[in-house]
């Protein structure tokens, strides 16, 4: 029997403060292409895919234990899709987030075979059925191997909209992606996607649906991955199969995740952040910066699992969007008022 002193709270001041401050913020980003360079609102854009996969695999992995180096099977296919649509004859608009969509649906009968494996096997399976579904995109007439295409038909549209439109494209996805994690975190999906991650046997005993939630998980993130897919080749127009399901896609979610921090809500977004900064600087000194984001990542995940924002929580004593539920002590607030 629960003590009548203390109560279970979903939200705390500070997070709700936190999502009043993250919508005002959203309202001030959706008018930036109003007031804001063309190039501004390219590299935002830009962010926001950043932000969007660096959520989807934090999710995936951080939350579910699901650790995939094959993220970019979704992400190529949703831009290869994109473009079959559009040879079919559908809008351009319409064809980026229905390939999305259907991108996200290839991942439920790929969950049947991919979930069955663990740990390592896992990582590795989902790395080869991503070079698998590659060779097959590239023997489609229209992709002509490597030699790729282009999504032509955007270029129908003036410039300044095309921006426009790709960019709030970007803003939606990322901010309905980060409302959706969150309120699949907060729900007795992401409970018993931590049970899994956690202990799997342990989580099956006490009555955990461990194949459905997984792959619940596995299809959501997949979608997520897709999405961007679509989304960066509305802003690159052009689709190359090597570069659009090239496995840096994955290391650049491990990396901001890692650094910004794993299994939290708040450490992706940082990590997002910090990832595109270090582009935006370094990014013109090819290997090398491959290389140092590797050694970076390396370092995190040996030295610091927790990430920035696990150093900053210790520091401010918890997050600013708590994903639990509080046990507070009424009769402290009592006597406080």
């Amino acid at each position: 029997m629960t003590d009548s002193r203390f109560e279970f709270q979903r939200w705390t001041p500070e997070g709700l403060r936190t999502v009043w401050t993250a919508g005002a913020l959203l309202i001030v980003l959706a008018v930036v292409p109003l007031v804001m360079p063309a190039i501004a609102v390219e590299k935002l854009t830009t962010l926001w895919i950043y932000i969007l996969l660096a959520v989807v695999w934090n999710l995936l992995a951080g939350f579910a234990g699901l650790v995939s180096v094959g993220q970019q099977a979704f992400f190529g296919l949703s831009a290869y899709l994109t473009l079959r649509l559009v040879e079919w004859g559908v809008n351009p608009w319409l064809a980026l987030v229905g390939a999305a969509f259907i991108a996200g649906a290839v991942a439920i009968p790929i969950s049947f075979y991919a979930l069955r494996l663990r740990g390592g096997e896992f990582a590795i399976a989902t790395w080869v059925i991503a070079e698998v579904v590659r060779i097959c995109v590239m023997f489609d007439p229209l992709v002509q191997g490597d030699t790729g295409n282009s999504l032509i038909a955007l270029n129908a549209y003036a410039p300044d909209l095309r921006r426009n439109v790709i960019y709030w494209l970007g803003l939606v996805a990322m901010a309905g992606f980060l409302i959706l994690s969150f309120r699949v975190l907060r729900s007795k999906i992401g409970s018993a996607a931590q049970a899994v991650r956690d202990d799997e046997e342990a989580a099956l005993s006490v009555g955990v649906s461990v194949m459905q939630t997984k792959r619940i998980i596995f299809v959501l993130a997949a979608f997520g991955t897709a999405l961007a897919g679509s989304i960066w080749l509305a802003s690159a127009i052009t689709f190359l199969p090597r570069t659009n399901f090239g496995v840096h896609w994955t290391v650049f979610m491990l990396f901001m995740v890692l650094v910004g921090g794993l299994r939290t809500f708040e450490g992706p977004i940082l990590g997002a952040l910090i990832f595109f900064a270090l582009q935006e600087t370094f990014s013109s000194y090819g290997v090398w910066y491959l290389f140092g984001l590797g050694f970076t990542a390396i370092f995190f995940a040996l030295a610091l699992p927790d990430g920035l924002w696990g150093l900053l929580r210790k520091k401010r004593g918890g997050d600013l969007l708590p994903m639990g539920t509080l046990l507070v002590d009424t009769s402290q607030r009592s006597e406080g008022s």
